[in-house]
């Protein structure tokens, strides 16, 4: 048969003929990963650490911030929006917000006339948690006992308004880059009478995990990633801290308890401490990764105890196949001023990412422990 022919013995051309297969490096090429936990992928371009940057850079943190304002709103002593006067607290300090996002007594908008064009009711709560009275600390600059005194807090507060509502979120957002508009530390608590978009996955995920393979998903999890060690940030004896195989943020992490646990008012007092230190080893590490005060969004998502689950009509169900668990969702990329944008492609298709989380979580396992202001700043609280 003549060489000119179209069949199968047409000589390929010669950059085909010698062409090798690429062996997959995650550091080098393109891909996407699987979420479990929320149905979800994840592009990961690890290759694009290598573009120059010529976009936002963000400005620098302010050297200081005051330790006591009488005009800031959150400080012992000083007159709230409303006309509250805080007490002249010493420790955490709980209140209702007083721009709350939610109000216990909204009315329903009532039946909707056609299905696109549904709307619910929806009532709850929202309260300002303040960790410490000093505004010139965080998280991570503060005691044990005083990081420890918040947990208790928190779980003492999931416990009161998880009788109320169904879904009670915890969440930090720390830095002026991820919105916070007061410098003094502290959270929110907001109790809604529906569940969110976000545990409804969760939710939906974990229930599917348990009925198919008849364990928790994230006990699994957190099984598999003690074994495999290459995204573990910290591990304590109740506690693991891992940057997640489907991480999105550059340095998010994801916090999980040893043993199974639905919800954080189960924690024990040993549980407690751990998390407190564990807490504080890794918010240093973040800070000590760019030498700045880290910016994040952080919360916990476990089982509401409200009729023994989140969702108010599941009431009496089975829950256990929740797992506690603490997600940190932080901004910055490349330094101090250079963060994540979440545009373009990430709004208008799914989640990129720009290293690896083996890359991230290599980079967090090996700061050290010790806060970098220290030594720089002697009047902080820090203790070891």
């Amino acid at each position: 048969m003549s060489r000119s022919g179209t069949g199968s013995e047409q000589r390929q051309p010669e950059s085909e003929v010698d062409a090798t297969p690429a062996t997959f490096r995650p550091s080098e090429h393109q891909h996407i990963r699987y979420n479990p936990l929320q149905d979800e992928w994840v592009l990961v371009s690890a290759h694009r650490m290598k573009r120059p940057w010529q976009g936002q850079v963000e400005p620098q943190l302010l050297p200081t911030v005051p330790r006591h304002d009488p005009l800031n709103p959150l400080c012992p002593g000083a007159r709230r929006a409303n006309g509250e006067v805080n007490p002249h607290y010493s420790g955490t300090y709980l209140f209702d917000n007083d721009f709350p996002a939610l109000q216990p007594d909204a009315p329903s908008p009532g039946p909707s006339d056609h299905p696109l064009f549904r709307a619910e009711a929806a009532q709850g709560v929202c309260k300002v948690m303040c960790f410490h009275p000093w505004s010139d600390v965080t998280l991570p600059l503060m005691s044990i006992p005083e990081i420890r005194a918040v947990v208790d807090e928190w779980a003492s507060v999931t416990e009161e308004l998880g009788a109320q509502y169904p879904w009670v979120q915890i969440f930090e957002n720390k830095g002026a880059m991820m919105g916070c508009s007061n410098p003094h530390p502290h959270c929110q608590v907001w109790a809604s009478s529906f569940l969110p978009n976000v545990p409804q996955q969760e939710e939906r995920s974990q229930r599917a995990y348990q009925s198919q393979h008849g364990e928790p998903l994230l006990m699994e999890y957190a099984r598999q990633e003690l074994l495999r060690k290459e995204r573990l940030v910290l591990t304590s004896e109740h506690w693991i801290v891992l940057v997640p195989f489907w991480a999105v943020w550059p340095f998010q992490t994801l916090m999980l308890p040893r043993r199974h646990v639905r919800r954080l008012p189960e924690l024990t007092p040993a549980e407690r401490d751990d998390l407190a230190s564990i807490m504080k080893k890794l918010l240093t590490k973040y800070d000590n990764l760019f030498e700045t005060s880290f910016p994040y969004s952080m919360g916990s998502h476990g089982a509401s105890q409200w009729a023994g689950a989140p969702t108010g009509p599941e009431a009496g169900a089975n829950w256990d196949h929740w797992q506690l668990h603490a997600h940190y969702y932080p901004p910055l990329l490349r330094s101090a001023t250079v963060r994540k944008f979440m545009v373009g492609y990430e709004m208008l298709a799914q989640a990129q990412r720009d290293l690896t989380p083996e890359q991230a979580a290599e980079k967090l396992r090996a700061l050290p422990e010790v806060h970098y202001r220290l030594g720089q700043d002697r009047e902080t609280t820090a203790i070891a």
